[in-house]
């Protein structure tokens, strides 16, 4: 039976994890401040002040996890599986409070998906072939030590998520956290630690450092302990990962296209984008980021979406808007303007956007969406923010076309609201993205409400696509000849 967290429970558990130095007023300050370390009186376990110290209690939970049987890791990853839907709103709470981003109840949704669909130890299969030579076994074994780079959008999801299949497979794990989403990772990291020691596996199985910086990173990087890098972030931190030298897997930023021609559902497809759009307010990678609809069915798709809670922005609102949301940083060394999102605005309520070009609104507002052309700021940058672009377009090759620019080449994700079979194969031949969501809303794409396994590593940069424990594992083959054939 899952544990039912009174609110003052929850608020207790998130304060004392969120402990903030005394005398810092500004919310920067504080967030940069807190004892990420420990709660509730005690230690976060696995959680080391110095990287070196984390990597080698990482390596000795990687020797003990080798000695495990499968039955026993399977055994300690359905402990994690539990810990993690009991204790799925104090996370969510937890990275809310800490990050400011998204909303409780639907990261509260993330948690469960990662506990009840993430592949555990049944994701990892060997492989027999027999001829006249004898016979070959190929195995997947685990690299070793893993180095693990998560995210602020979703952090204690892809602590867990990643630490389940990474386990599965055999290896010990240490993290560097997002440094906006410290406290919020390590408290997923010391989920893992309390799941294995009550199995009686190793009292340090996955680890992770107090103050997670680029130089923590960097030594993680050179450590020869770190067989395997994986990485899940913005643009920079792959680049950093993928130049490494090492064998690495890359987990990179998208700009999800949607389609809608005449022969969808428009009504189904107005409230289908909107509940991908706006879930945790946009967050993940995989969500509907501007919308390609055909000119005959856009008046009923716009009233679709305002129908399911989307407040309608003038052009003079949108324009409005992306002068907040979007900032100018000036290269220091060519002294050029480039946009860059503002992470003040990243993950916030519809109507807190509204409120920032002074528009009250309340929490039935749950997206903006406004009509643009298609070189507007709000069409050619990742925003991740409930704010939806509309464009129009006469037919399914201008639909295609504009789609494709638009996602940049990412080859992340996209969509497509159409019964046109026709329509729906070209445009998914064309984009080439690692996830092509038909019908449905964004998230189907990672198996909340569609079959198949979840993940917050979606490794498109690398080409393993949505990862799992077989994702973090090495081909070994060992070679009988001339025997073993029976035949």
């Amino acid at each position: 039976m899952a544990i039912q967290w009174s609110e003052a429970q929850i608020a207790g558990i998130v304060e004392s994890v969120l402990r903030q130095i005394k005398n810092e007023d500004s919310q920067t300050a504080a967030r940069k401040t807190w004892d990420a370390s420990s709660y509730c009186g005690r230690k976060l376990i696995g959680v080391y002040e110095d990287m070196n110290e984390a990597i080698r209690a990482a390596e000795a939970g990687y020797r003990a996890v080798r000695a495990m049987s499968v039955a026993e890791r399977e055994k300690l990853i359905t402990v994690i599986r539990r810990m993690t839907r009991d204790e799925a709103p104090i996370m969510a709470q937890l990275g809310v409070t800490e990050t400011g981003m998204g909303r409780v109840d639907h990261k509260t949704a993330k948690h469960i998906l990662v506990a009840d669909k993430t592949p555990g130890t049944e994701d990892i299969t060997s492989a027999v072939k027999t001829g006249d030579h004898g016979l070959t076994l190929t195995e997947p074994a685990p690299f070793g030590v893993v180095g693990s780079i998560t995210p602020s959008t979703n952090p204690s999801e892809t602590v867990i998520c990643n630490s389940i299949g990474m386990i599965a497979a055999g290896n010990g794990v240490v993290f560097n956290p997002h440094p906006n989403a410290i406290a919020t990772s390590n408290y997923a990291v010391d989920l893992i630690n309390r799941a294995s020691r009550e199995v009686g596996g190793p009292p340090v199985l996955v680890a992770s450092v107090v103050k997670p910086t680029l130089e923590t990173a960097d030594i993680m990087y050179k450590n020869p302990s770190i067989r395997l890098l994986v990485c899940t972030g913005g643009p920079g931190v792959v680049k950093s990962v993928l130049s490494s030298g090492k064998k690495a897997i890359g987990a990179g930023a998208g700009n999800p296209p949607v389609i809608v021609d005449d022969t969808a559902d428009v009504r189904k497809a107005g409230k289908d984008i909107i509940d991908g759009c706006t879930f945790d307010n946009n967050l993940p990678c995989i969500a509907e980021k501007e919308v390609f609809a055909f000119d005959n069915i856009a008046d009923e798709l716009i009233g679709a979406m305002k129908a399911n809670g989307a407040y309608m922005l003038t052009r003079e609102q949108a324009d409005k808007l992306a002068s907040i949301v979007l900032v100018d940083k000036v290269n220091p060394k060519t002294g050029i303007a480039k946009k860059i999102v503002n992470r003040d605005c990243v993950g916030r309520d519809a109507s807190v956007l509204l409120g920032k070009i002074g528009v009250k609104a309340g929490n039935e507002v749950r997206c903006l969406i406004c009509e643009t052309s298609f070189d507007h700021l709000f069409v050619q940058e990742e925003l991740m923010m409930p704010i939806l672009p509309i464009v129009r377009v006469k037919n399914i090759d201008e639909a295609i076309e504009l789609a494709v620019k638009a996602e940049h080449g990412n080859r992340h994700t996209a969509h497509m609201h159409s019964k046109n079979i026709d329509n729906l194969t070209r445009f998914a031949r064309a984009v080439e993205t690692t996830i092509f969501v038909k019908n449905a809303p964004s998230y189907a794409g990672i198996g909340f409400g569609g079959e198949g396994h979840t993940t917050f590593t979606i490794a498109g940069p690398t080409g393993e696509g949505l990862t799992s424990a077989r994702s973090f594992t090495r081909y070994r083959r060992c070679v009988m000849a001339d025997n073993f054939r029976i035949i």
